[in-house]
């Protein structure tokens, strides 16, 4: 097989973030129904959420163990494949303990295409040595929006939950029909010349460990905003009900502004100094905005989250797919932990001091990132001279010679 053009491959495997948002958004955005069908309480739903992330956090070794066998690119269709099955699953499932199963399904598949999808971001970057990785980020949240708008249209014509996941599994099909071609294959680990990847899970290393903590964090920085800013909005501002959501709408909409730009700051100035300066800006914009109080204030703060986390994670995956398919699969499950045991955290905090020290854990979580960023040597973007040119398809990171050298702070 031909390998794809740079806009080709970078657009198959865009569609790939893109299928997994409006995957997400779709079942996400039909709780309520799925609530009433089956009679459940808020309980009953919180466990159904906790239940689809605890599976994505617990697929690590199942990871690790199929993107060492089947390679990023099979990894990413089978488990889209699942994805899709999933949501005609809860379309019809009877009852909660097969709601429950079927959630936890999807967490798992979820995980896989996770770490596959930006596994082929990352040797997407290096095949090509162009940046990709945050802009590809940016397509995750336009495939939530697209979600939540076919929603609307669909309740519009009609309440049938499985008439609106039969639309959004044959779009999803497309989509994945699309990008199937252009996604990079797997380098033939017996090729002359080329090191035969290692079959056995390996301890991680130090540096593994500190883009884990870097990805922990940054997702609690990033998930937290989505759960709690309405709150602090409404209960310490004193925002009205038709301003509070304007909490979530401001970190959204400059997150996503940011992962447009994102690309060019990180060629321009390296990952690593993009990671400290941007989880700076969002722990020093939210201390300030929670010392000085009042909803201007919060705003802004909320606007320098979403700008100096945006791309905190996109940098993290492209450094932690350089260190093999176990060190990306093991960064992706404790980033999910940190997805779900941010808001939690805050919660307790919340419930045992106040809201407003409870964001400020938020602050602390983004000062971490760049505390641990010092610590991290981020690879240098620039390919070390080679003979001949690396093949365009290639996405292990032994398949590409590198310089790797610590960035000036």
């Amino acid at each position: 097989m031909p390998a794809p053009s740079f806009p080709r491959a970078k657009w198959s495997i865009a569609a790939l973030f893109c299928f997994l948002g409006f995957q997400y958004g779709t079942w996400v955005s039909r709780l309520p129904a799925l609530k009433a069908r089956l009679d459940l309480g808020a309980g009953e739903v919180g466990l159904l959420l906790m239940v689809c992330g605890a599976g994505a956090a617990a697929s690590f070794p199942l990871v690790a163990v199929l993107m060492r066998r089947l390679g990023s690119r099979r990894l990413s269709l089978a488990s889209a494949l699942c994805l899709v099955a999933v949501l005609a699953a809860l379309s019809a499932v009877p009852n909660y303990p097969l709601a429950l199963l079927a959630v936890c399904a999807d967490g798992v598949a979820v995980g896989c295409l996770n770490v596959a999808m930006n596994a082929q971001g990352a040797a997407l970057e290096k095949a090509y040595d162009r940046t990709a990785m945050s802009r590809l980020h940016a397509t995750f949240s336009a495939g939530l929006l697209a979600a939540a708008l076919l929603t609307s249209g669909v309740t519009t014509l009609t309440a049938s939950v499985p008439a609106h996941f039969a639309v959004a599994g044959a779009l999803l099909l497309l989509l994945l029909a699309g990008a199937r071609s252009g996604l990079l294959t797997r380098t033939d680990p017996e090729a002359p010349g080329e090191p035969k990847p290692n079959r056995r899970w390996t301890r991680p290393s130090w540096t593994t460990l500190l883009l884990g903590c870097a990805m922990a964090f940054g997702t609690i920085t990033e998930g937290a905003m989505n759960d709690w800013s309405t709150l602090y909005l409404k209960d310490v501002v004193d925002a009205s009900a038709s301003v509070a959501p304007l909490g979530i709408a401001v970190v959204s909409v400059m997150m996503l502004l940011a992962r447009l730009c994102a690309d060019r700051w990180r060629s321009r100035w390296g990952d690593g100094r993009v990671v400290r300066a941007g989880s700076a800006v969002a722990a020093a914009g939210l201390a300030l905005a929670l010392l000085t109080g009042g909803l201007l204030p919060a705003l802004l703060g909320f606007a320098c989250v979403g700008l100096g986390a945006a791309a905190v994670t996109p940098c993290v995956y492209v450094a932690a797919a350089g260190h093999g398919s176990d060190a990306l699969a093991l960064v992706a499950a404790m980033g999910t932990t940190g997805l779900l045991a941010g808001p939690a955290l805050i919660g307790f905090v919340a419930s045992t001091t106040s809201l407003t020290l409870g964001m400020a854990t938020v602050a602390a979580s983004a000062l971490t990132v760049t505390l641990t960023a010092f610590r991290i040597p981020w690879t240098d973007r620039t390919p070390a001279p080679a003979a001949g040119a690396p093949l365009p398809d290639r996405e292990n990171a032994q398949a590409v010679t590198w310089t790797s050298r610590p960035d000036s702070a």
